[in-house]
């Protein structure tokens, strides 16, 4: 009794310290995750609304852009359909284009599609007939869209017009186009003052004169101060678009980076014609031809920004294109959104608290039960409901059993581990010695056959080379004596005496060549120090005559500066065995490549002598045999013992003889050999 005393007098602390680390951890996804996850979100929501507001933009300007597109091609448009009218054509068949009646004709038209001039113009650059009297009679009438009109088609395209230019239209147009600069913030420096030059959207279309001669009836309306035009555009774009209260759209068409007509507010009723852009956008558009979809400080407040640059018929960049709307509004309900969500978010923990301390009060008695059940079930009574509780609190005694249970299973499985990785270790060990024993036995069973087939070989090969060379000698000897006792009849038969000759020569020197195939301790000759290059050089002459039948290009690279040692015969039949080789596989024409180079094969220095060509190649089952004695791709020529030879002279001397095809491609053979000490 006096111990469930104890443990009653214990037991409100108890509670109040689950109850508090409950809390503290049932607040804690509350006001420290969801805060995060809710500033994760919004911070993904304002990059999705930047990105709606860029996408509208976008938007915008792609209108502004077909608006444009789609007044370029009404005006070509008209143009041709001008050339083309009843009345033109019959005033220029019956007056000329030089009459009254012609110019009154082009003035009404002017006045109708909204020209600021229209005039005629021959390809000598005399204007025939204007809507308006031009300031002088020859202009400049060289103008892509003008030769094109010339050459029979009709283009529309926008350019910049000088002063000079416009002032030999009309001087009215001139004064139109001259804008004040007005200094503005975020723009380069410059020390200009006034814009004097025009940007114009020009139209020409052909017009055949009665005489048969050439003509261009040219249009133009000059887009400096032509509000209506940027009003058209900023209404068909923004109007019953939702922008927010407060935000307004905007449209500009810039020359250069000066505004030359817009509707962006300088002061409450003064247009910006004459700020500039900012450096920023100037660059990224005029300077690189990108186009910019950002904010973007426009004269005295940041605006959502789309430019794009203005092409003229020279294909050059000479202005730019905008559309945007104020951005300050949107900040504001962006600003307003999350104050409102700052506030319910304080006004929702305020209400969880005391909910969440009510909900505790419901749970905690099961779970001191539990726990004490707990309690006694791990000291063996099994039939226990309700239990003795030491001073840890229950969720901390939970996590004592669990943790100790965890412990157990956590070492044992740590144990199964180590011996599993220790049965791993060993058998891979295992594995490895025999894989190494394994490629060991087989090597030394290749060298072991390899060695038995050569000296079978050598035996064979020295046997047989005794019995033809005696043969052989007789033969030679014999012919001698023939040859004498003809006397001057053997002339007669000096063509059969050659071949004999020459097939007695042939077979001693295969005969040679097997005797050094079996016995080359025997046929080493005496080594000695020379250039690798000029080996080659003394090697050449020596197939000559195979490269003249062929239209085989020679090409040498001669970047040896070490000397090499080595019988200079050996050498050279080494050589001769490569080249040979190289031109039988170009038997029409090819490259023949010749190199040398220093390279170190490990720690020694040596020379490489790479012989290579364009031939057909080989495929990768005849290389692996390149080298094996017998070995030939030539069915009726060879023996298949000149590259087993040139190994086997090579290696004698310390070096090595690879080689690298792709069939198709070529071969090359590289012969590395040390440097002479």
């Amino acid at each position: 009794m006096r111990k469930l005393a104890e443990i009653g007098s214990r037991l409100p602390i108890f509670k109040r310290s689950v109850r508090h680390r409950l809390l503290a951890i049932a607040l804690l996804p509350m006001l420290v995750i969801l805060p995060l996850l809710l500033g994760i979100s919004i911070y993904r929501w304002n990059i999705k609304f930047d990105e709606a507001l860029i996408s509208k933009v976008n938007d915008d300007l792609t209108i502004a852009h077909q608006y444009m597109a789609r007044i370029e091609e009404n005006i070509d448009e008209q143009l041709v359909f001008a050339t083309k009218s009843a009345r033109l054509q019959e005033l220029l068949g019956g007056q000329g284009v030089a009459s009254d009646a012609f110019g009154n004709l082009l003035e009404e038209m002017a006045q109708t599609h909204g020209f600021d001039f229209l005039y005629v113009v021959t390809n000598d650059g005399y204007v025939k007939a204007s809507a308006h009297p031009m300031a002088q009679p020859s202009i400049r009438w060289n103008w892509p869209v003008i030769s094109a009109a010339l050459e029979g088609r009709s283009k529309t395209s926008i350019d910049v017009f000088e002063a000079t230019e416009l002032a030999a239209i009309s001087p009215e147009l001139s004064h139109r186009a001259r804008i004040k600069l007005v200094p503005t913030i975020a723009s380069i420096p410059t020390a200009r003052t006034e814009e004097m030059r025009g940007l114009v959207l020009q139209s020409a279309s052909p017009l055949a004169l009665p005489d048969g001669g050439r003509a261009a009836l040219v249009g133009g309306i000059l887009l400096n101060q032509n509000l209506g035009f940027v009003d058209t555009i900023n209404d068909l774009i923004y109007h019953g678009s939702g922008l927010p209260r407060g935000s307004q759209g905007t449209v500009t068409l810039f020359l250069d980076d000066v505004r030359v007509s817009t509707n962006v507010r300088l002061f409450q009723d003064r247009r910006a014609i004459g700020t500039r852009v900012s450096a920023a956008v100037r660059e990224a558009v005029l300077e690189r031809g990108g186009t910019w979809f950002d904010s973007a400080f426009v004269v005295n407040d940041w605006y959502i920004s789309g430019y794009e640059p203005i092409l003229d018929s020279y294909n050059r960049r000479v202005g730019m294109l905008y559309a945007g709307f104020l951005q300050r509004p949107f900040t504001e309900a962006k600003r307003q959104t999350l104050l409102e969500i700052a506030l319910a978010f304080l006004i929702a923990v305020a209400a969880t608290v005391p909910l969440f301390l009510r909900w505790a009060a419901g749970i905690f008695r099961p779970l001191e039960q539990m726990t004490g059940t707990i309690a006694r079930v791990e000291r063996g009574d099994l039939d226990a409901r309700t239990g003795h509780v030491d001073d840890r609190d229950e969720i901390g005694q939970v996590a004592t059993h669990f943790d100790r249970l965890l412990d157990r299973l956590h070492e044992r499985d740590a144990c199964l581990r180590q011996w599993n990785d220790e049965l791993n270790r060993r058998v891979e060990e295992r594995m490895n010695e025999l894989r190494f024993a394994n490629r060991q036995l087989e090597e030394a069973t290749k060298q072991l056959i390899m060695s038995e087939k050569l000296a079978a070989i050598g035996e064979i090969t020295a046997g047989v080379a005794h019995e033809i060379n005696n043969p052989i000698a007789v033969m030679q000897g014999n012919l001698e004596v023939i040859r004498s006792l003809m006397g001057s009849n053997a002339d007669a038969a000096s063509t059969e005496f050659r071949l004999i000759d020459e097939q007695l020569r042939r077979i001693t020197e295969i005969v040679t060549r097997l005797l050094q195939f079996a016995k080359p301790q025997e046929y080493a000759g005496l080594a000695e120090q020379y250039d690798a290059a000029s080996i080659i050089t003394d090697t050449l002459p020596l197939i000559q005559h195979l490269l003249n039948r062929t239209t085989i290009t020679v090409e040498k690279e001669y970047r040896a500066s070490r000397l090499i040692m080595m019988n200079r015969t050996e050498l050279q039949q080494v050589l001769v065995n490569l080249l040979v080789n190289a031109i039988h596989a170009m038997p029409d024409s090819g490259r023949l490549i010749l190199r040398t180079f220093d390279r170190d094969e490990g720690m020694r220095p040596g020379v490489v002598i790479e012989v290579a060509d364009t031939g057909s190649g080989m495929a990768s089952n005849v290389m692996q045999r390149i080298f094996d004695p017998f070995f030939t791709t030539k069915r009726r020529e060879g023996t298949g013992l000149g590259l087993s030879i040139s190994q086997m002279l090579v290696t004698r001397q310390g070096g090595k003889i690879s080689v690298a095809s792709e069939p198709g491609k070529g071969t090359t053979f590289s012969v590395w050999l040390p440097e002479a000490s």
